[in-house]
């Protein structure tokens, strides 16, 4: 606990390092830049600028050749500055989220930008610093199809979180069909059985554990609509979103073989689906109704009762 606390106050560089990916990537920053703007929704924020702060990180892809000590061959510190100009230019923002997502937005258009730390701060509302800081991925890329006649499209799947009441409703195979006429391919995914399972004292295990209960979950489903094929590989769910195939999903092997992948939300079914609905850059994900979402989601979200 002491170390998540750190990591909530400390600097946007030591949250890169510490949630660093498997594979190497380097790390550019720009350090308390501080930016005159006018912003906020309350009346006493307009009509005058006040002061901001920003903190960002850029992890990027390593450069393959030699750099020939030229600028054009790196993501430039300029880069970040204009992102940060370009944001509060376009108009008046109310809030300071809209602001660091659109900077983050902004450098992760960047080819070789994966992941950006956007730490923003008021400097003028009150006797500290009061801010929002947040973490944005490069946008996945969809699956592809070629097609017939030589052209490759883009598969958006419909992404769909089912809870344990619907997994046991009576009607859950006029619910499939319900999904299935939306004419997309349907990725089914659940979070814990009823049952709670085990709970151990090192965190890497826990996390292994919950990953497998939900695995269960995911036969338990399967058994109910034959339609429900449980797939566990990325290899797996992209054949299957080709075919237009309803599937479950079983996380283990793309969660612990993905960099950057929701290990702290191993335990919560809900947060994988979202993640994976925004990986495989999904038109939509569908989720009970009250089922708590992490923020800032790229993917749109629709809420149905159980």
């Amino acid at each position: 606990m002491s170390t998540e606390i750190h990591l909530a106050f400390a600097h946007p560089e030591e949250r890169a390092e510490a949630t660093a990916s498997a594979d190497p990537r380097d790390r550019i920053s720009v350090r308390d830049w501080p930016v005159e703007a006018e912003i906020g929704a309350f009346q006493a924020e307009r009509g005058h600028t006040q002061r901001l702060l920003f903190n960002v990180v850029v992890e990027v892809r390593p450069q393959s050749g030699p750099l020939d000590d030229d600028v054009d061959r790196i993501l430039s510190y300029d880069r970040i500055t204009e992102a940060i100009g370009d944001a509060l230019a376009v108009e008046r923002l109310n809030l300071l989220e809209t602001l660091a997502e659109r900077v983050a937005e902004r450098i992760l258009a960047e080819p070789r930008a994966m992941r950006a730390f956007v730490r923003v701060e008021k400097l003028d509302r009150g006797p500290g610093a009061l801010g929002v800081e947040i973490v944005r991925a490069r946008a996945a890329a969809p699956v592809r199809q070629v097609q017939d006649d030589g052209t490759d499209q883009a598969l958006h799947p419909l992404v769909v979180y089912l809870d344990n009441a619907m997994i046991d409703a009576p009607d859950l195979g006029a619910r499939l069909d319900a999904l299935e006429a939306r004419g997309a391919p349907v990725v089914l995914c659940v979070g814990c059985p009823p049952m709670e399972a085990p709970q151990v004292a090192a965190k890497a295990v826990q996390r292994r554990i919950d990953l497998l209960a939900i695995e269960q979950n995911a036969w338990r489903l399967a058994a109910r609509d034959r339609r429900c094929v449980v797939t566990a590989s990325r290899t797996e769910i992209d054949w299957a979103i080709r075919q237009g195939h309803t599937i479950v999903w079983a996380p283990s092997k793309v969660v612990l073989d993905t960099p950057d992948g929701p290990l702290d939300r191993a335990h919560d079914g809900a947060a994988l689906t979202l993640w994976l609905a925004e990986t495989l850059a999904a038109r939509g994900v569908i989720v009970p109704k009250g089922t708590r979402l992490p923020a800032g989601s790229r993917v749109p979200v629709e809420t149905v009762s159980d």
